[in-house]
C-alpha cells in the first residue's frame, strides 16, 4: 500500500487483483496434479479468450 500515492489507484488495482487472484486460485493442496492440470488449462484459455 505504500507504493501507491493515491486510494484511487490502490482500489484499482486491488480490485482487478482480487478477480484475477480468485480466477487462478485453485487451492493446489486440495487436488491431484491430473484436475490441478485440467482446472489450470481451462482458466489459461479462458483468460486468452478475454484478454484477446
Amino acid at each position: 500500500m505504500l507504493r501507491f500515492r493515491r486510494m484511487k489507484t490502490l482500489q484499482k488495482f486491488a480490485s482487478v487483483h482480487a478477480s484475477v487472484s480468485n480466477h487462478f486460485n485453485t487451492e493446489r493442496h486440495l487436488v491431484d496434479r491430473q484436475t490441478f492440470k485440467e482446472r489450470r488449462s481451462a482458466a489459461l484459455a479462458e483468460w486468452k479468450s478475454l484478454a484477446c
